[in-house]
């Protein structure tokens, strides 16, 4: 894994960097987390993948800040390394940033995989279920910033309320694919129905791993985000 610094007006971002083939930038959770994913050992074969950590977060500069300013950055990223466009591999919150990254910028994004997301929605249902299955999730060490938590936590309630979310979804011609852990305690169905929301989308579940699966089946995670990787894109060929 290489090591790259991205100038960001002021702010300084870590990129790293391994592998060649199609591009992948890859998005991790949270949000706030470091990027946890920014291991060769489970980085999508064939490809060339980017890692860039989130402002505010571990190696990078900066501080709090929306999603807007979050999809801004990769953009710059993508220009500076000289990536015409790229599949977007997104982890969780990584997930949900990455639908929004293609809805607005869908020139940039060959593909958008998502793994095991949330979706744009505030269910109770979800919820109850997310709170009652807690205690019984792996606990999996993950650094990750409060701050930068919060104010992207606030952007993304600010995101899913916009009056014509569901209406760009719609209309977003980018190949998606959700893909949901078969032991998560979230719940997928949010996934399956983006999957028939937008023109392109794809849905498929790994059976018997839980959210963290990057952490607890490398293996099947490699394969996971390989497989996927490659398909996705072939899909926008």
């Amino acid at each position: 894994m290489d090591a790259r610094t991205v100038q960001v007006g002021t702010t300084a971002l870590h990129v790293g960097v391994t592998g060649q083939g199609p591009h992948v930038v890859v998005l991790t959770g949270g949000p706030g987390c470091v990027q946890y994913l920014e291991r060769d050992e489970i980085s999508p074969r064939g490809h060339r993948a980017w890692y860039p950590e989130p402002r505010g977060v571990g190696r990078s500069g900066g501080g709090p800040h929306d999603m807007a300013e979050a999809i801004a950055d990769l953009e710059v990223v993508r220009q500076t390394v000289g990536v015409r466009s790229w599949i977007v591999l997104g982890h969780s919150w990584g997930c949900d940033l990455g639908v929004r990254y293609a809805v607005e910028h869908p020139e940039a994004v060959t593909a958008m995989v998502g793994i095991a997301g949330r979706g744009p929605q505030r269910d109770r249902t979800w919820s109850e279920a997310y709170e009652a299955g807690r205690a019984a999730e792996p606990v999996v060490d993950i650094a990750w910033a409060p701050e930068v938590h919060a104010s992207l936590g606030e952007s993304f309630t600010e995101w899913i309320h916009r009056p014509g979310l569901w209406r760009d979804l719609a209309a977003c011609d980018v190949p998606m694919h959700f893909i949901a852990a078969g032991d998560d305690i979230r719940p997928s169905w949010p996934l399956a129905q983006l999957a028939a929301l937008v023109p392109r989308g794809r849905f498929s579940t790994v059976p018997g791993v839980p959210h963290d699966f990057w952490f607890t089946h490398p293996d099947v995670w490699t394969s996971t985000v390989t497989d996927a990787c490659t398909a996705a894109g072939a899909a926008r060929d």
